[in-house]
């Protein structure tokens, strides 16, 4: 699909797409229901597209009312057993689960979430704390899907391993063996009997949980500078210690670094391929974007070449979850 005019997309241009729906399937448009993710526009390739919001659209068009918590699950065991895909359910959570203005605080062991909102809790989507910040999405080039790369379930199986000899030591291997069931201090107890590879993947594990949780309090303290610095070293350590990422995604995350206005970068998944996202101060946005895409370029000149340079680095607004925003169908002349 082309970049759509406005933040979301007018009923023509729903319209228009319904009627290419319809001609392709050899439906009625008037049978034609659209589900429009998150993340709005997308340009072709940058997977940020999720299972999550295809599921809605199959639900909507059998009418079936199904509650987010319900569709997170189906949506990880469609990954899990149909895919193959080794993930968990933060994804799906933060499609479903979102509201605009906050942070999604999600416990993936409890299945439970909460939302943090801002300090200044704004009536409308038009108040300062929304023009505070923007969100860059800049894509690698790179449309590599995760199901034919064995590096992100290697990883997993790294982790296992690491909680299954951590459990050991600490006498608890009755438990199954995912690093949310080892307790921090008896990770810094019994490292040293794990491989160095495996300490390097519980060590990110482990930080990544104090990040989060520091992020929340950065959050709801209004401190941006803080938030942003907390998503940098989140991208290092995927980098150094889950060692996951690719020559073209790091380098990208490096230039989102050096770019003006950038709070904090990371990768917007797991670095084999896609996007790499940055919180930037909304009024250095622009002068963002254009920085990132001529960076890129003079790296990778084959990858951004082939690039539709209007979408290849996106500002994007924070939004809420996933939904059906339309029914309805007006014909067009």
């Amino acid at each position: 699909m082309g970049v759509f005019s406005g933040h979301w997309p007018s009923e023509s241009e729903l319209d228009k797409i319904r009627n290419k729906v319809a001609e392709l399937s050899g439906r009625d448009a008037q049978e034609v229901r659209l589900v429009i993710s998150p993340y709005r526009i997308c340009p072709l390739g940058a997977h940020i597209d999720h299972q999550a919001t295809y599921l809605l659209a199959f639900e909507s068009a059998n009418d079936l009312v199904v509650c987010p918590t319900e569709n997170i699950e189906y949506d990880r065991l469609i990954e899990n057993e149909y895919l193959g895909l080794k993930n968990g359910i933060l994804d799906q959570s933060a499609i479903l689960l979102s509201s605009y203005g906050c942070l999604t605080f999600m416990n993936c062991k409890t299945i439970e979430h909460k939302l943090i909102h801002p300090p200044e809790v704004q009536n409308n989507h038009e108040g300062e704390r929304g023009n505070a910040y923007k969100i860059l999405l800049a894509f690698s080039g790179l449309k590599q899907a995760l199901t034919t790369s064995p590096g992100y379930n290697r990883r997993v199986v790294e982790c296992q391993e690491a909680a299954k000899v951590l459990l050991q030591a600490s006498g608890n291997e009755e438990l199954e063996p995912v690093l949310s069931n080892v307790k921090p201090e008896d990770f810094e107890v019994h490292k040293s009997k794990l491989e160095a590879n495996l300490v390097k993947r519980a060590e990110h594990y482990f930080s990544e949980n104090e990040r989060v949780l520091k992020g929340l309090d950065a959050w709801a303290s209004g401190n941006l500078k803080e938030f942003g610095d907390l998503i940098t070293a989140s991208g290092l350590s995927s980098i150094q210690n889950y060692e996951c990422g690719c020559e073209p995604l790091i380098q990208l995350y490096e230039v989102l670094l050096r770019a003006p206005g950038v709070l904090g970068a990371r990768f917007s998944g797991a670095g084999f391929r896609g996007c790499c996202l940055a919180f930037v101060e909304a009024d250095r946005a622009e002068e963002a974007a254009s920085f990132v895409k001529n960076e890129y370029f003079k790296l990778q000149p084959n990858l951004a070449s082939h690039l539709n340079q209007g979408p290849a680095v996106l500002i994007c607004d924070a939004s809420d979850s996933a939904r059906m925003i339309s029914n309805t169908f007006s014909q067009l002349d």
